[in-house]
């Protein structure tokens, strides 16, 4: 959903209803079981994408970034960086080198290659198999908002009970966001920085 000024006239009643509704939601921490990985975003200038891959020994998740500084690794339940490349092979540093929209991993997936989703294109799952979901909406262009919601409606439900406004990014440009192939991260990434949520488990079904 994306509108300007010029365009807001043309909305009908229901769409300005929505778009009000959209502008008026403040963000929220996500619910629980999400924590943050960190106490804050972690800066890293010239985000250009980032992917999931999972460690080989322990099987967590990891989230790997391109950035125009390089190659870096995060562990997403801690959001330590455990590898970086500040000098990769610039036939395959970014992901547009690649039909699949692939670059080569590092550190301990070193070998592997892993699906990265920005300013190239791609995506990430919006998704989880129990019931949590993402949209990425533009009420403001071009300040785009994440909204996190559990079985809710955002149509119809408040604010905080069924879904959650939990990024503006109002402050830099969005590249991509979504759930690890796992469900156990959210992630969310700008042009400056990477935000993760963790949660321990997904509950069988």
């Amino acid at each position: 959903m994306v509108t300007t000024g010029m365009e807001e006239s043309l909305l009908s009643d229901y769409q300005q209803r929505l778009r009000d509704r959209l502008l008026a939601a403040p963000v929220l921490a996500p619910p629980p079981p999400w924590q943050p990985a960190l106490d804050r975003s972690t800066p890293i200038g010239g985000l250009l994408g980032i992917g999931f891959a999972a460690h080989p020994e322990n099987g967590r998740d990891l989230v790997m970034v391109v950035s125009q500084g390089g190659h870096g690794l995060f562990d997403a339940v801690t959001g330590e960086k455990i590898a970086r490349n500040r000098d990769p092979d610039p036939d395959t540093s970014t992901p547009d080198a690649s039909t699949d929209l692939t670059c080569p991993g590092l550190g301990p997936i070193t070998g592997t290659r892993v699906h990265i989703a920005g300013l190239f294109g791609g995506g990430l799952h919006h998704t989880t198999s129990d019931g949590w979901a993402l949209d990425i909406v533009t009420p403001e262009w071009p300040n785009d908002r994440v909204l996190l919601s559990a079985g809710g409606d955002l149509y119809k439900d408040p604010h905080g009970e069924g879904w959650w406004h939990i990024f503006h990014s109002n402050y830099s440009t969005f590249r991509s966001a979504g759930f690890s192939p796992t469900g156990l991260t959210l992630a969310v990434a700008t042009s400056s920085d990477l935000t993760l949520w963790t949660r321990p488990t997904v509950p069988h079904q």
